[in-house]
């Protein structure tokens, strides 16, 4: 007697679902491969995505360094650093010579991710680039000399298309486009990729785009669902399969200056961030 296969499970993409492989063990760290975090639309789930994506990557056992280049210092408050009291940040590394980017590097209290903080000093580089020399490339010259050190290096950017996003880009090897399951918030993603590929042209050939990571996806409404399909539509296979649920308990971990991954490490939330940073070592996105 001939029995039918079941149909395999859909995700919240329309693909059937995959578990990703664990990743192997490193023997050794480095060189680092960095990732650009960019929106220019805030509020789509960017800093937290970096947070979480992070700490999933060092539960890996990959060394990650966490760049904040927002100067509103979200990601920096984020793992309790209060952006007011720093004296050395990413922004006196880019504008001052005799800062050494080592300097501002902060262990924090998790195994395997350091911190290289911002506070609102950062905004003044955007009008002080403007008259160096080689103006777009300063961020990725502090970079390359901790290169060695870690296996990631993830840039939580600013929500906008300016100069310092540019210098981010401009130093990364990949890009991750989170992305709020909201229509309004794929107004402006034509825009972004018109940037993205202006620098690819320009200024960093080897940039590709690692995924489009849709966040604050609710599985109870249409719309929602429909969003999903538009990105699909608009990026195929560049969109990750791991998506993330809206829940409150991602500004409980934020209130709590600590990723989800160890506030809530069984909640779905810390499941669905282990799942992308598998996902994106399997894309080749990562060590």
């Amino acid at each position: 007697m001939s029995t039918q296969n079941s149909e395999p499970e859909l995700g919240p993409t329309g693909r059937p679902i995959r578990q990703f492989p664990e990743p192997a063990v490193l023997d050794s760290h480095g060189p680092a491969r960095v990732i650009a975090m960019v929106n220019q639309k805030g509020g789509v789930g960017k800093t937290t995505s970096t947070i979480n994506l992070g700490a999933a990557l060092a539960e890996l056992g990959r060394r990650v360094l966490m760049v904040d280049f927002d100067p509103q210092g979200a990601l920096s408050a984020g793992f309790g650093v209060n952006p007011h009291e720093l004296d050395t940040t990413i922004y006196n590394v880019m504008m001052d010579r005799k800062v050494e980017v080592h300097e501002a590097v902060r262990r924090t209290e998790f195994e395997n991710m350091d911190l290289l903080p911002a506070n609102i000093d950062l905004s003044a580089a955007e009008v002080q680039l403007v008259n160096e020399v080689a103006r777009e490339q300063v961020l990725s010259g502090a970079l390359r000399k901790l290169k060695d050190d870690y296996d990631v290096i993830l840039i939580d950017c600013q929500p906008s298309l300016g100069l310092l996003t540019v210098n981010a880009l401009t130093a990364a090897d990949g890009v991750i486009i989170p992305l709020i399951c909201e229509f309004f918030a794929l107004r402006a993603v034509a825009l972004l990729v018109d940037s993205i590929e202006k620098v690819q042209d320009r200024l960093n050939p080897d940039l590709k785009i690692d995924g489009v990571l849709a966040t604050m996806f609710d599985s109870r409404t249409l719309h929602s669902k429909e969003v999903i399909a538009r990105i699909i539509d608009a990026f195929g296979d560049k969109v990750f399969d791991t998506v993330i649920k809206r829940t409150v308990k991602f500004p409980d971990a934020t209130v709590s200056a600590e990723p989800i991954l160890s506030y809530a490490p069984t909640h779905t939330g810390s499941v669905a961030y282990r799942e992308l940073a598998k996902e994106l070592i399997s894309r080749g996105g990562s060590r």
